[in-house]
């Protein structure tokens, strides 16, 4: 179980309102697209981080969580599960508040660092799917 309902409930409502969305790109058909979506239409800023940079939802891109030139609260990861890991330690070197692995991205051993920093992470869950019973 790498998600309770505690740690749920606490990103999505006392973590704070930037949320990093590693993944999202202007490509509609994407799973991000439609979750960054969901994720500001209750509330939160979504910044894209995509190698292009994109400007998505009305909010610039960037090409790295470090290039993000002002605090990020949550990093929200679309990226396969080889990669995962890298970002989850790229958020903690950063300062973010929490992780969140999306469906089907599963890392172990970068939960287990991610908590370790002091970090909240939620791994295998979909916010779009759970901020609505939370409100």
């Amino acid at each position: 179980m790498y998600a309770d309902d505690e740690t749920i409930r606490r990103i999505l409502l006392d973590s704070g309102d930037t949320w990093a969305v590693v993944g999202l790109s202007t490509n509609t058909s994407r799973a991000a697209h439609g979750v960054a979506g969901v994720l500001q239409r209750f509330g939160k800023r979504v910044v894209p981080v995509h190698p292009k940079a994109e400007t998505v939802h009305g909010e610039q891109g960037y090409a790295s969580l470090a290039d993000i030139p002002f605090p990020v609260d949550v990093v929200d990861v679309f990226v396969n599960s080889e990669q995962a890991g890298a970002v989850a330690d790229e958020a903690v070197a950063i300062g973010a508040k929490a992780v969140w692995f999306q469906l089907g991205v599963l890392d172990e051993a970068a939960y287990a660092r991610t908590r370790e920093a002091g970090l909240d992470m939620v791994m295998d869950r979909c916010p779009a799917i759970e901020i609505p019973s939370l409100r």
